[in-house]
Parts: C-alpha cells; structure tokens; sequence
C-alpha cells in the first residue's frame, strides 16, 4: 500500500486534522445517538481507519442531509465526504470508487393503483422526494411526465407523504422502511428505481487533488478486498446494501 507523500497530505488536510463531513439523512452510512450525540456507522469507521493511516487525528462533522454535507465541503471547511457519486456533484467534487451500493426505492399507500415502478412516471403523479439528495438529483434527470414534490429533508419525506403530498415517496429503500413503521397502509413498489453508489469524496479546489484521490482510491480498494467494509456493515447491522464490486 502506497503511503501520502506530505506535501500532498499538506493540501488534503491543511489544519492537521482529517475533517470529514458526515451525513446523517442516510441511516445506512451514519447515525447518531440521542443522548450522548455519539455518531457511529460506517462512514465513521472508515474515517476512523484513514485517519490512522494517515496518522492524523479525526474531525467528524455532522450534516443532516446529502446537500448540506455536499455545501459543506464545498465551503472548503471539511476535507472529506462519503456521499452518493453524482455528475452534477461531480463539477466540484472528485470521487473514490464506490464502497457500498444502496438502493432507491418507492413507497405508495397500500390503495394506490401502482404496482411497478415503471408504472410511477405517468402525468399526473407527484413524487415526494428529499431536496438535493442523491435521488432528487437522478429523478430530476430522469422522470419525464411525473412532477417531483421537494421534502426539506430525506427524514421528513414520509411525514409529507402521509400528511398529503404527493401520490408516491421516493428515498432509500431502508430509510423509507423504517418510516413507514410509524404508519399504517403502505407499501414498498418491488424491486428499485436505481443503484445509489457510496463513496469518499474531496474537493476539486484543493492543490494535488488528483495524488490524493488515488490514493483514497487505493484504500477503498484496498478496505473492499481485506473484507474491512464487509465486517463493518455487519458490526452495525446493515440491511439492504452491499459491499460495491
């Protein structure tokens, strides 16, 4: 394994201290303790473990949705994210392979005339959707008579849903599990509308980006192959997701 050489650390981590921007609208990436605030998932352990390699203490910054993490590190405040790989993020940010691969989904109520997911592009159907997320943005591109309903948050997507908007709720498929615990007369559409990839990102704006990108790249590979990501997604119970080929 290739080591950082420091002037490139330098302009990866100009404070001395790995800053990572941690996204807590995805429950499969992070999560965060009610009343000790304690973050955990695997996007900590894997800043944890690079922080090690680099021999450098850990910053974890948490960010209540994609888009909040995505403005963060734009900023030029935080020095690494892990969120969803997307072309329009793409013109600011540079990306590792993809770690783990997740799936969005849609969730109708249970009277809802829709079976497939095919079925959901149609005029007339109004899709409930978390503002800037990795989905918002592919939906955006991709659904051609559908209208999208923006939700201040992936977390509050389901709460619109039930309190009126829209006819369908798109997110991640465990987010919108869990959700829809709390209510009754709803039900998942079969299978997926895409395949989200996870993986680490830093800004384009730093000096050396395209060093230090690779050798990210090296570690995710590297994290993959050992079977590190695999143990991680079973130490915190992950469901639904999968270590990305």
């Amino acid at each position: 394994m290739k080591t950082i050489d420091p002037s490139t650390l330098k302009s990866f981590t100009p404070t001395g201290t790995l800053r990572v921007g941690i996204n807590l609208g995805n429950p499969v990436l992070a999560y965060e303790d009610v009343a000790t605030k304690k973050l955990s998932g695997i996007t900590i352990d894997i800043a944890h473990e690079i922080g090690q390699r680099i021999n450098l203490p850990v910053q974890l910054i948490p960010f209540k949705t994609a888009s909040a993490t995505v403005d963060g590190i734009k900023g030029g405040d935080i020095d690494l994210v892990f969120v969803a790989i997307d072309p329009v993020r793409g013109a600011d940010i540079s990306y590792t392979p993809a770690y783990i691969q997740i799936e969005g989904a849609y969730m109708v109520k249970t009277s809802s005339p829709f079976k497939s997911n095919e079925e959901v592009d149609m005029a007339g159907s109004e899709i409930v959707v978390g503002k800037g997320s990795a989905y918002d943005l592919y939906l955006t591109r991709e659904i051609q008579r559908a209208t999208l309903l923006r939700a201040a948050s992936s977390q509050t997507v389901v709460d619109d849903f039930m309190s009126g908007k829209g006819n369908v709720a798109a997110g991640v498929k465990q987010q919108l599990e869990s959700d829809a615990r709390r209510y009754e007369g709803l039900r998942m559409l079969p299978g997926r509308f895409m395949v989200i990839d996870q993986a680490i990102g830093i800004p384009k704006a730093r000096p050396n980006f395209e060093i230090t990108i690779t050798y990210l790249s090296e570690v995710i590979t590297q994290l993959k192959q050992s079977g590190f990501v695999a143990n991680v997604m079973q130490r915190h119970n992950i469901q639904g997701a999968k270590v990305a080929d």
